[in-house]
């Protein structure tokens, strides 16, 4: 067992065993677990030895549609109905969406109970579980409402990924390949060495590995800024155009991943680093190839345009109504606080568009 105490992270590869051992040594007057009907099934039944019997399950509905006020509001009922107190846990089994609704809830209920994280798919492992941020969409717009607030602990195993399907897997690599990108050539280089068209490197030791190291990325910039007022804006990389390309298809029924929306915009986004900061275009080449390869491009059209330059401006980054992103120097070194206008956007989604024509 590897432990850090920057957000009480632990990597395992015992997590009943770690888990047991966490709540053995804690005081809680109650214990809550959130799932939703995927981990109900497929992981609940991992952890479950660890658990006491009056253990009390809430199960909310998976998908991103269901990351809002109305789910938070269920759980709130569901504990206040159940008796919870401010000496209750609240333990979130699941990925990225449980991690943030469940953190979000726990963080509102009673004004802050404790709540401890076990992401189950490798996009929560290295992105939604790291860094204290937990938040609920609004009106179609991504983590709208929210908090900056910390999980009691974070218990990181592997076995949970062995439940995944590949579209999962990939969508965490892409964050993965992010931390690479922005912060540490080698990392990304040994992420774009292996590729992830084996299933079955997920259970390998090495990859093991390379999750650790990806945390370990996104737990120094989160430290260095925790309120992201500064170096922490660096992990928006390929995000402001990622979370429109995930708004605009989910919206319009084409459901595409989080991870696999933000791969098209680090191909937006690496387009206008070549722009502005003369990011080298053989690197640029190379992305997109890359991308290309593991990320299938998503259709779209140019009267698509005012609609996604529509859900950038709504981007928690931007200032006074202006696109603020962050874009590449070189690969392992980003530059953040870059200002775009409309025609920097559309330059970047003509590139885009011009890959599949």
């Amino acid at each position: 067992m590897q432990e850090n105490n920057l957000y009480n992270i632990t990597h395992t590869t015992t997590v009943v065993e770690t888990l047991k051992e966490l709540l053995t040594v804690s005081n809680y007057s109650s214990l809550f677990v959130l799932v939703d009907e995927n981990t109900k099934q497929h992981c609940l039944p991992i952890i479950q030895t660890s658990l006491p019997p009056a253990v009390i399950i809430i199960k909310t509905k998976s998908g991103e549609s269901n990351k809002n006020i109305e789910s938070a509001t269920y759980i709130w009922k569901q504990l206040t109905e159940r008796e919870a107190d401010r000496h209750s846990l609240l333990i979130n089994l699941g990925g990225g969406l449980l991690s943030d609704l469940g953190g979000f809830s726990a963080s509102c209920f009673m004004r802050g109970i404790d709540f401890v994280t076990i992401p189950t798919t490798l996009l929560s492992q290295v992105d939604a579980s790291v860094g204290g941020k937990q938040a609920v969409n609004l009106l179609g717009l991504k983590n709208q409402i929210g908090v900056f607030r910390s999980a009691h602990h974070v218990l990181i195993d592997p076995v949970f990924l062995k439940t995944l399907p590949s579209e999962q897997i990939l969508s965490g690599f892409a964050e993965m390949l992010k931390h690479g990108l922005i912060q540490d050539e080698t990392h990304f280089r040994q992420l774009q060495e292996i590729g992830i068209s084996d299933h079955q490197l997920i259970s390998d030791e090495v990859f093991g590995n390379l999750i650790q190291q990806s945390v370990a990325i996104k737990k120094q910039i989160v430290r260095a800024d925790p309120y992201e007022k500064g170096i922490r804006k660096a992990l928006n990389f390929g995000h402001t155009f990622g979370h429109a390309f995930e708004s605009f298809f989910n919206s319009s029924g084409k459901n595409i991943t989080h991870g696999h929306a933000v791969a098209l915009g680090m191909i937006c986004e690496s387009f206008l680093s070549n722009k502005k900061t003369n990011f080298p275009l053989h690197d640029l080449l190379s992305l997109v190839a890359f991308f290309t390869t593991h990320y299938p491009l998503r259709k779209i059209h140019r009267q698509d345009y005012d609609t996604l330059i529509e859900w950038m401006t709504h981007d928690k980054k931007n200032k006074s109504k202006q696109i603020n992103i962050s874009i590449l120097e070189k690969i392992g070194k980003v530059k953040i606080n870059q200002i775009v206008n409309n025609g920097d956007i559309i330059e970047a989604l003509d590139f885009y568009m011009q890959l599949y024509q």
